[in-house]
């Protein structure tokens, strides 16, 4: 019957009137059902029917539901305190999973159980969204859910459960309307549009999936083939242009990383995405030399504005001097205000903590809304040399030093 279950997705359809017990209509009810079950079936059963319950609450009711479970669920501090005092006077394994086992919330083997049923997984990453976005109304109370959620969905997300896929033209179009969706750096306005991305030999896609989840991607990135660094992004998405013959091509450009489920933030897949691609694209096409970028520079403006006011100003009104905005943007890019001593831009955080490099900064790159609104149409390149990656990576957490190429270099001298 397990087996049927998880392969199926008819636990509550096909085995509802089997004897395991009431189904409670009441939410903290089915819950205690969930937690006082021993069957594995019935565990089952029970949790697919919390589930559903769970998805129908309001967000007044979901409040109250999770007030619930921290006062029921949560740490039993007496036995944490007994068995704390038990292994200090006998240091044995027995003791020891004693304090670990009444050191979790009891909330966390309820979504454990909940993982356990069909489509479990997907619909405890809808839940963490939900919390997210009720913390982010002002709600108290909830950021042991939200860690709790993220230690186990770290567990439950390894990077050698992930599968790595090409998106193409042929790929299932439930499939395609989410990458459409999920497009977060340069959107898709058309079916057309997307068809320029995915269909043509020098445009290529890959996403990860989790086997839990086959057609809900994580996270996706859109590869270009080219064979030079673009300088912008037009270029590089236009509709109508003249498909590259593989003997032309040296470089593979990462112009689109998008994250798919908000429910896993936290969890970085963009960073093992990219190597495995340009690893198997090496493999796979003789003299692709060359992995770059070309990336948004999202906080630029927001920076100057609260640094640079009179920039800022001359970028609002158009009358930006290319050389001040180059020095304003490499400023942004090479030396942190943060307290963390990290880059100022996420994307820059991002590429440098992979182990990439600053390459080249283009201006007028992007000249949609979007990129004029976030960087006055600034994109960057940054590169990927698959020698020095991982030595990169290690070297910029360890110096927090952006690495720069030497074009980068003189220029950063020059402005000095």
């Amino acid at each position: 019957m397990i087996s049927s279950i998880m392969k199926n997705g008819l636990s509550l359809g096909r085995f509802r009137s089997q004897n395991f017990g009431t189904l409670h209509k009441d939410i903290n009810k089915a819950a205690d059902s969930v937690m006082s079950t021993t069957g594995e079936v019935s565990s089952i059963v029970f949790a697919e029917h919390l589930l559903e319950l769970i998805n129908e609450q309001t967000d007044e009711d979901l409040l109250v539901f999770l007030s619930y479970l921290l006062k029921e669920y949560d740490i039993d501090t007496e036995s944490l305190l007994k068995n704390i005092q038990a292994y200090q006077s006998e240091r044995n394994q027995n003791n020891l999973t004693l304090v670990s086992n009444s050191s979790e919330p009891k909330w966390i083997e309820l979504f454990r159980r909940l993982n356990a049923t069909p489509a479990g997984t997907h619909k405890l990453i809808k839940l963490r969204e939900k919390i997210k976005d009720l913390m982010a109304e002002g709600n108290s109370g909830l950021e042991s859910f939200d860690e709790g959620l993220l230690k186990l969905f770290k567990y439950w997300f390894n990077p050698s459960f992930l599968v790595l896929e090409k998106i193409d033209w042929s790929t299932p179009a439930n499939v395609l309307e989410k990458i459409i969706e999920y497009e977060a750096v340069h959107e898709i306005n058309s079916w057309d549009d997307l068809r320029a991305r995915l269909a043509p030999s020098d445009r290529y896609c890959f996403a990860f999936f989790h086997p839990l989840i086959p057609e809900d991607p994580l996270i996706f990135v859109e590869v270009a083939l080219t064979n030079k660094i673009p300088e912008s992004i037009e270029e590089v998405i236009k509709i109508e242009r003249e498909e590259l013959e593989f003997n032309q091509i040296n470089t593979a450009v990462f112009y689109s990383i998008s994250n798919c489920q908000n429910g896993l933030s936290g969890i970085s897949f963009g960073n093992f995405l990219i190597k495995k691609v340009a690893h198997k694209l090496k493999q796979e096409i003789i003299g692709l030399d060359n992995f770059v970028t070309l990336s948004p520079v999202p906080g630029l403006m927001r920076w100057l504005e609260n640094n640079a006011p009179l920039t800022y100003e001359r970028c609002k009104d158009k009358i930006i001097d290319d050389e001040e905005l180059n020095q304003k943007a490499i400023n942004y890019l090479t030396e942190s205000t943060r307290e963390d001593g990290l880059p100022n831009d996420p994307v820059a955080r991002f590429h440098l903590g992979n182990g990439a490099i600053l390459k080249h900064i283009n201006l007028n790159a992007d000249q949609s809304s979007k990129g004029l609104s976030q960087s006055n149409g600034i994109m960057v390149n940054y590169l990927y040399d698959l020698e020095t990656v991982e030595r990169n990576h290690e070297l910029f957490f360890e110096t927090k030093e952006v690495l720069l190429s030497n074009e980068i270099k003189s220029l950063k001298k020059k402005y000095s």
